[in-house]
């Protein structure tokens, strides 16, 4: 069988992070949403998502195909269900399609005719950008059933202190030594050739990255998520990093989601509370408003490719796009549109040609390439966000 991932209603709500990427890269849990639905399947997907993204992530359509929404994480359950579909049948999860069949004979597509199988249970969506981190614990401890069935950990250094041992799994070349793991309070996993420098605390649930560094103290409060080849350092809580990005010194980053790419300066600092308690609201690209997010946590959304310069301080529920430099001190607005470059003092253009020159430099240190594709989707998030942009 053939399996599509689409992009589904959701896109939109979770911009900035799908300007640069399908719904189904998206990193929640230990995996990206790509990642546990091929794991499950045993098959590998292709995507349906936005033009300019398609030559990147192109769609294969075979002669059978099934269609998975990519909001929805997978579950055993949820996985027979979608291998066991046949044609002109579809899932529906309440009122939300979760996967349908289709063959390449058919001109066109009418869930309507479809014979509705329904879901019954728990499902993880992701329909918001604040989904991300605040259903991060339920993502981690399901991939970490997913990864460690019938697996063991490579022994746990006894240089450790170590709480609820049984929930810790460490991946081939990984290093801990002289830090605290416990993991009580939720799983931890620490990816293939991962660090772990001396002196860490980390309170699960954990997940770091294939080739991801801690720095030495580091203090992580879970459910927190370091991607591959990211670097944390001071403080974290409830956050996720996607993939390549650092926050290596001191500073506080809390109920936050960072894109890949990124990079936060030294002592940087996210406020995750309002000073009245209330509610934090959002920036919307959907609504081009702000949304209410039903949390009493709230702190920072950054794009792909964004960074900010030491001593930054960002308001509670700051949302930053795609390319963004952010510097200098006061707080700078709470929406920061792609591509702008300034702070609390005012935001200029930051022209793509000078955005790309720092993405080659950053990503060769990495040893990927800056690609003509990558700089095609720059330019059309550019043109696409100018109207966000006042000058």
């Amino acid at each position: 069988m053939n399996y599509i991932l689409f992009d589904g209603p959701a896109r939109n709500a979770l911009l900035p992070f799908t300007y640069t990427r399908p719904v189904a890269d998206i990193r929640i849990g230990i995996l990206t949403i790509r990642e546990k639905w091929e794991k499950y399947l045993g098959y590998t997907t292709t995507t349906i998502t936005e033009e300019y993204l398609s030559e990147k992530y192109p769609m294969v359509e075979m002669e059978h195909n099934v269609l998975i929404n990519s909001s929805v994480l997978p579950n055993e359950k949820l996985v027979e269900m979608v291998k066991n579909l046949r044609n002109n049948q579809a899932i529906f999860y309440e009122d939300d399609v979760v996967a349908f069949y289709t063959s390449d004979t058919q001109e066109e597509i009418d869930l309507e005719s479809y014979e509705v199988v329904e879901y019954h249970g728990e499902l993880i969506t992701v329909e918001h950008t604040w989904d991300i981190f605040s259903k991060n614990g339920a993502a981690i401890e399901a991939d970490f059933e997913l990864m460690t069935k019938d697996r063991k950990s490579i022994p746990i250094s006894n240089t450790n202190n170590v709480v609820c041992a049984e929930n810790i799994f460490l991946e081939e070349g990984a290093q801990v030594e002289f830090c605290t793991l416990n993991a009580s309070t939720g799983p931890i996993y620490i990816g293939k050739d991962a660090l772990v420098m001396e002196g860490s605390m980390i309170r699960g649930g954990f997940a770091l990255g294939d080739e991801a560094v801690l720095k030495m103290g580091t203090r992580i409060y879970g459910p927190t998520t370091i991607g591959p080849h990211c670097k944390g350092g001071g403080e974290i809580t409830n956050s996720v990093m996607f993939a390549n990005s650092n926050k290596g010194h001191e500073g506080y980053l809390g109920n936050s989601v960072l894109g890949e790419w990124c990079n936060i300066g030294a002592d940087t600092n996210t406020s995750n509370l309002k000073n009245n308690y209330d509610q934090v609201r959002v920036w919307s690209y959907e609504t081009e408003g702000f949304a209410r997010t039903g949390l009493q946590f709230c702190g920072l959304t950054m794009g792909d490719h964004s960074k900010c310069g030491i001593n930054t301080m960002f308001n509670t529920g700051t949302v930053i796009g795609v390319s963004a430099n952010i510097f200098g001190s006061g707080f700078p607005r709470n929406f920061i549109p792609s591509f702008s470059w300034g702070g609390a003092s005012g935001f200029s253009t930051y022209l793509p040609k000078k955005a790309f020159e720092t993405s080659r430099v950053v990503m060769k240190r990495r040893g990927i390439e800056f690609t003509e594709q990558e700089a095609a989707i720059l330019e059309f998030v550019f043109e696409e966000t100018k109207k966000y942009r006042k000058n």
